[in-house]
């Protein structure tokens, strides 16, 4: 489950996930991306705080959106790995060197 709230905010849209991130709910929030006006524009931002798991499709849409000008919000140690994997290029092994070190 994933409940999707869209925030219209004087800097662009914000587009708050809680929940999975996986399956039908991938193509819900590509939905809710598409209702946004102009996203390049504005550089509107997906807040995946609340999100507790992304699966394949999940991480290859938002790959997507951050190229087409999201930007990409997290907290927890799973979604901001999966932020910097593809904000920046890393791997996933990376991550799991990251989180031994700790």
């Amino acid at each position: 489950m994933l409940k999707i709230t869209v925030h219209e905010e004087p800097s662009g849209a914000r587009i708050e996930l809680e929940g999975r991130l996986a399956g039908p709910w991938v193509e819900e929030l590509d939905r809710a991306w598409r209702t946004i006006p102009d996203p390049r524009h504005k550089h509107p931002t997906v807040d995946l705080c609340g999100v507790t798991f992304i699966d394949g499709a999940g991480k290859a849409l938002l790959a997507r959106l951050w190229r087409e000008g999201a930007h990409l919000r997290a907290a927890g140690c799973m979604t901001r790995c999966i932020v910097d994997e593809i904000t920046t290029g890393g791997s996933a092994d990376s991550c799991q060197a990251s989180r031994k070190d700790q």
